[in-house]
């Protein structure tokens, strides 16, 4: 899944901070990122339905610890 072209983003909670998570949305995928590792090698990558999965268990509570 190429990525070159991708917008990440944080969430405006964050801007100040430099460790935390950036996501990006990719047609047909979304993205996820450490902003501590400036190579970018550890990118997640999931497709849309994944990610809504995801999203959808957290909101339910299903992903808390």
């Amino acid at each position: 899944m190429p990525h070159s072209g991708a917008q990440w983003f944080k969430r405006s909670r964050s801007q100040t901070q430099d460790a935390c998570v950036e996501a990006a949305l990719i047609p047909g995928f979304a993205g996820v990122q450490d902003t501590k590792d400036p190579e970018r090698k550890d990118r997640l990558v999931f497709s849309s339905k994944q990610w809504a999965t995801f999203i959808e268990n957290v909101k339910a509570g299903n992903a808390d610890l």
